[in-house]
């Protein structure tokens, strides 16, 4: 079983750079502003501040790049919808996702699609996710933050989830009760 031995923050990118043209495979992480981005990280690695987290939504403004077992990029994407800026800033962020994920000419080993399971996918989710299979990208869905769902609603909300996604590998996650973390270190490292 493979596990992540180093992790270290590299740096923070608005368009393009050396790093993301060097060969070394990359794995995105893409969700609504929000969605526990950081927290999935600090529990993937097991650094409680390697990446910062906040009560705010739209913290990342930059593609946060993370050099993990000094073989692969953990690309951090800036959350899409709500996020503490301007209409100009939001419209901005926007743009960079996009350009990274479709105009960069950047290949991605696999894109994490961040959910919030108890939210359930809005449908900028669904709009993101349908944007992402039309470039055949190789999508994981991460059902985040299951510890909040009600354990009665459990199987109803993540069979609606699978409904919505359709044939993606959906792994249920929660970084506070550390639920997940081996098998989307598998996905991630594999």
């Amino acid at each position: 079983m493979k596990s992540i031995t180093s992790a270290k923050f590299l740096k923070g990118l608005t368009g393009t750079n050396e790093t993301l043209e060097d060969g070394t495979p990359q794995v995105a992480l893409l969700g609504r502003s929000n969605v526990g981005k950081s927290s999935i990280i600090n529990s993937l690695t097991k650094q409680k501040d390697l990446a910062r987290t906040s009560a705010y939504p739209g913290l990342t403004q930059e593609l946060n790049v993370y050099w993990i077992n000094k073989s692969l990029y953990l690309i951090d994407l800036p959350g899409y919808g709500f996020a503490m800026a301007s209409q100009e800033g939001r419209e901005r962020l926007q743009k960079l996702i996009y350009w990274y994920l479709f105009d960069s000419g950047c290949v991605q080993k696999k894109v994490l699609l961040i959910i919030d399971a108890n939210v359930g996918p809005t449908d900028k989710d669904s709009e993101v996710l349908a944007s992402m299979e039309k470039e055949n990208k190789n999508i994981v869905i991460v059902a985040n933050k299951i510890d909040k769902i009600k354990k009665l609603e459990y199987e109803s909300k993540m069979k609606k989830l699978a409904e919505l996604v359709g044939e993606h590998k959906i792994i249920p996650y929660s970084a506070k009760e550390r639920i997940g973390v081996s098998e989307l270190t598998q996905e991630i490292l594999g």
